[in-house]
């Protein structure tokens, strides 16, 4: 990654208000691009956009992605050369409870997205954050391709899916001979520091840990491809450099997991925990669940190859790191210089030799 392609650029982010939005613009912060956000407020207390005074810093227009004119007004008000899509109902159970609002937001909050970037041809660069859940999941034990067919079961999995087809009818339609670049980004699980959602393992164990409750796993066994949110990140950051620079033929889907050791089950997070987390324990029942899927793992061998990029920290580094950071909130620390620790840290580690083949 060029941190010098950043200074000056003109960057628009769109859930910005976010776990990974917020450590995204902080990122893009530190090496001077001119970001600006979109997104509804940020739900939890305390949030990470809250923590990094992201708010007084930001230009910022609070309201629904499912407002394409308010997403006009935000777009040209910006200017962006680059805008990363990340705004999404981004979890699994929810969109059991919710379908309406998850397909509104997964599926017409990207058509208003790409719609308001057709009508403002200054951006060169677009991204398109998805999910690693948007395949359809056999529950074999091999790793996803690009290539491979889209489907999901649940309305979340699904929307993201649809998701995937809106962003490659538009760049087929719209973008195929012009000056913007659009790509789709497909991560694996994120874990780190600052992540308050509800229904995720590492803010479900710090909440049971900082209650001194035991925490109830569902599926102990299920296998999903961890990493430190800011593996992604830079997989993003990446893309968005050689989409801008060199266009249509970094115009694809993407993946980006870790390296093979990150493909682990829910167990093995849980009983790390126990490692940082003085008297934090779990335990699972048998009972009925809504479906999730059991067995997920991505092939990222493309953006090795094509983009360079690989994986920085092992599992057990990216959980160190995790905990690491809410020892330090629940110690009072600067938060902020312990981003900057941590992204000094990242930037500087040499990459694993290894990506899940």
């Amino acid at each position: 990654m060029n941190s010098h392609f950043w200074a000056g650029r003109r960057v628009l982010v769109t859930g910005h208000t976010g776990f990974k939005g917020s450590w995204l613009c902080y990122w893009l912060q530190q090496m001077g691009a001119e970001v600006s956000g979109y997104a509804l407020q940020a739900e939890q207390s305390p949030a990470m956009y809250d923590l990094l005074e992201l708010g007084s810093e930001i230009p910022s227009t609070y309201a629904d992605i499912s407002d394409l004119n308010a997403l006009n007004a935000a777009m040209e008000q910006a200017q962006p050369e680059i805008v990363i899509h990340m705004a999404a109902q981004s979890l699994v159970k929810p969109s059991y409870e919710a379908p309406v609002e998850t397909y509104q937001t997964n599926v017409m909050g990207t058509v208003n997205l790409l719609e308001s970037v057709r009508r403002n041809r200054k951006v060169r660069a677009v991204i398109v954050v998805t999910s690693d859940k948007c395949y359809e999941n056999h529950e074999k034990k091999i790793p996803y391709r690009e290539q491979d067919r889209l489907g999901g079961f649940d309305p979340y999995s699904n929307s993201k899916a649809c998701a995937e087809l809106v962003t490659a009818s538009y760049r087929t339609s719209y973008f195929a001979e012009s000056d913007t670049a659009v790509a789709s980004v497909r991560a694996g699980n994120v874990i780190g520091g600052g992540d308050w959602s509800a229904h995720r393992l590492v803010p479900d164990i710090i909440c049971a840990w900082q209650a001194a409750n035991r925490l109830q796993v569902r599926y102990p066994q299920a296998i999903r491809p961890w990493q430190h949110v800011l593996e992604p990140l830079s997989g993003y950051l990446m893309l968005a450099e050689h989409l801008y620079e060199e266009g249509q033929s970094y115009a694809e889907a993407w993946n980006f997991g870790p390296a093979e050791d990150g493909m682990k089950p829910v167990r093995y997070l849980v009983d790390a925990a126990k490692q940082f987390c003085a008297g934090f324990d779990w335990y699972t029942e048998p009972q009925s669940h809504q479906h999730e899927a059991q067995t997920l793992m991505l092939n990222c061998g493309k953006a090795n190859e094509a983009l360079g990029w690989m994986p920085k920290w092992n599992i057990d580094t990216a959980l160190a790191k995790t905990f690491e950071w809410y020892d330090a909130f629940y110690a009072g620390q600067d938060m902020r210089a312990v981003c900057d620790k941590q992204l000094a840290s990242f930037m500087t580690h040499s990459s694993l030799a290894k990506v899940m083949p």
